[in-house]
């Protein structure tokens, strides 16, 4: 019953359901808190989805008698109140989805008995104290999201917290320690023991400070300096405090082998991209230099460094440091250093030239579909969960980068929008930064009739990306003539024909090295299944999935912009079309043994 426009009050009579096994009432606009009879069906087993409504009070404690339950949602809601202890009675849940209310109080220690949990999503309520321990003991658990909260302490650095790219802790400004890639400041101990240590410490570090600050001020005063102003004067200090320390010219030549092709890996609008090895730690970096003869490209630059230094997301491409100086010729030079990104662009997977690497590489379906989720992830992040809500606008496959793990990240923000609410009007939304600019075929229609820029422009060109993912066609296809445009063309085929415009090579085989890759064990088993078991139930699950997809693409693509489907509603529609399929394939593995 999700989906619709119920309102009033959950029916109590619905706990007289003895038999139900899944019940979905997400996406309505139900009110009122949740009746005991309905939280204490033990019978329910799958899902029990109350999301997107606006539901208040507490989390009932009959709670506690869903023992059997895999999925239990109740995010964006208006609950409150503590989570109950009652929840570790449920240990096979595997899904625990409380974003998006007025939860608070501490993480119950009770939650370390669900050892079978692989998603929890805490984020956006009012929990505070300390991350209990027993998180990064959870051996199932492969991501964490408790994101503006308000915890405080040492964030662990085992388990799931090893994994940068598996949590989400943004917004909890006590929270210090942790991996060396969520770039928290250290904890101090005040351990009793260690008191004498420390007072010899408050002496010793900051002698050894200044000595240090001074070797650095000898060393980097001929270098070029992101602390120093820029001749925009738009990068100050405060711009770059979280960031590494400067580079000079002469490093990022050394890096790049004088800039040298064999080192270009990259080229955009404003610039070129080079790999480079950097000579003070070994690490392995992407260098894009700015071509200056471009007339918009220091405002680019200044653009990109004001977007970068405020942002930071697991989806979202990491920027090290910046560069701003002169080269060997006394020209301007300026330069960003990001994280190095071994997979390339989502753009040579899906259209590889003919001498590249990525010719013999194939993108599966389950592989798509994880990194539309995360292109969703980064959009949500930019859009909802910023200070200033941020639009990209230039979202398009050569924009996505991959990591060793096919995990996708958003980069080049030399287009970036700052959106505020206008002081006079509220109502209304104002844009700071350069003038229009995007790439043909993902513009949204109506950038060229004038119209502001918003957060529903990076919606259609997602739109456009996914149909190109699953297509495997650009926009700009040399078929798409005479009014026919990838909308369109995706419209006519559902979704009777919706296998005569799928990409075929997402079902190709995967290579024998891909098989250790967390992420693309779940591809080669889809394969075996579809060959040993090619009978219609088979084949008709994966159409249905490709065809919620491809309905998600034209609504975000769609002419109208209020008639776009919204960055959250995509990330969990994206991400319930995933959990369908691969409770399918689960489902076919065990037939299978």
């Amino acid at each position: 019953m999700d989906g619709n426009r119920f309102e009033g009050r959950i029916p109590a009579s619905l706990g007289n359901c003895r038999n139900l096994l899944l019940l979905n009432l997400s996406h309505n606009n139900l009110s009122g808190t949740i009746p005991e009879q309905v939280m204490g069906l033990s019978t329910l087993s799958i899902i029990l989805d109350l999301s997107y409504n606006f539901l208040i009070g507490a989390l009932p404690f009959e709670v506690g008698k869903l023992k059997q339950l895999s999925k239990l949602d109740l995010s964006k809601n208006r609950l409150s109140g503590k989570i109950p202890t009652t929840l570790e009675t449920c240990t096979s849940l595997e899904h625990l989805y409380l974003d998006g209310n007025s939860f608070e109080g501490e993480i119950p220690q009770s939650l370390k008995n669900l050892k079978g949990l692989e998603d929890i999503d805490l984020s956006h309520n009012k929990l505070f104290g300390h991350i209990p321990e027993f998180l990064s003991k959870l051996l199932a658990l492969k991501y964490l999201d408790i994101s503006y909260n308000d915890f405080e302490g040492e964030v662990p650095s085992e388990g799931v917290f090893a994994n940068a790219s598996a949590i989400s802790i943004f917004g909890n400004e006590k929270l210090c320690g942790g991996v060396q890639e969520l770039h928290l400041s250290s904890c101090s101990s005040k351990h009793p023991k260690l008191y004498g240590k420390l007072l010899a410490l408050r002496i010793i570090i900051p002698l050894t400070c200044i000595i240090i600050f001074v070797l650095l001020l000898l060393y980097f005063f001929p270098t070029c300096s992101i602390l120093k102003k820029s001749r925009e004067g738009a990068l100050t200090t405060s711009s770059f405090e979280d960031w590494q320390l400067p580079f000079s010219y002469a490093e990022l030549l050394e890096s790049t082998n004088g800039f040298s092709e064999n080192n270009l890996i990259g080229s955009g609008s404003f610039g070129f991209v080079y790999k480079g090895a950097l000579s003070r730690n070994g690490a392995v970096v992407a260098i894009k230099v700015l071509n200056l003869q471009r007339q918009e490209a220091s405002t680019s630059f200044i653009n990109e460094c004001n977007a970068l230094r405020s942002i930071r997301h697991r989806n979202l491409l990491k920027i090290i440091s910046a560069c701003s100086s002169i080269d060997h010729k006394g020209n301007d030079f300026k330069s960003l250093i990001f994280e190095f990104m071994c997979n390339g662009s989502l753009d040579l997977w899906l259209h590889p030239k003919s001498d590249e690497q990525y010719q013999r590489k194939k993108l599966s379906f389950i592989q798509r579909l994880n990194i539309a989720i995360d292109v969703a992830y980064a959009l949500e992040y930019l859009h909802q969960h910023c200070q200033t809500p941020i639009v990209h606008c230039d979202l398009k496959p050569s924009n996505i980068l991959l990591d060793e793990d096919m995990v996708a990240h958003v980069g080049d923000f030399g287009l970036v929008k700052f959106l505020f609410e206008a002081s006079d009007n509220p109502s209304k939304t104002q844009t700071l930064s350069i003038g229009l600019r995007g790439s043909i075929g993902y513009i949204p229609p109506e950038y060229g009739m004038g119209g502001e820029i918003s957060t529903l422009g990076d919606i259609f060109s997602y739109g456009i990306l996914l149909l190109e993912m699953f297509t495997g066609k650009k926009p700009i296809d040399e078929m798409f003539i005479d009014g026919l445009s990838i909308h369109k063309f995706t419209s006519m085929a559902l979704p009777e024909h919706v296998m005569d415009i799928v990409d075929p090579s997402m079902f190709c085989e995967e290579d024998e090295e891909d098989v250790n890759d967390e992420r693309n064990e779940d591809d080669i088993e889809d394969k075996a299944i579809i060959e040993e078991e090619p009978h219609l139930n088979v084949s008709s699950r994966i159409k249905d999935c490709l065809i919620l997809v491809f309905e998600i693409g034209l609504s975000c693509s769609t002419t109208s912009p209020n008639e776009r489907m919204p960055t959250n509603v995509v990330v969990n529609e994206m991400n319930a079309i995933k959990d369908t399929y691969l409770k399918f394939k689960r489902g076919n593995r065990r037939r299978m043994n």
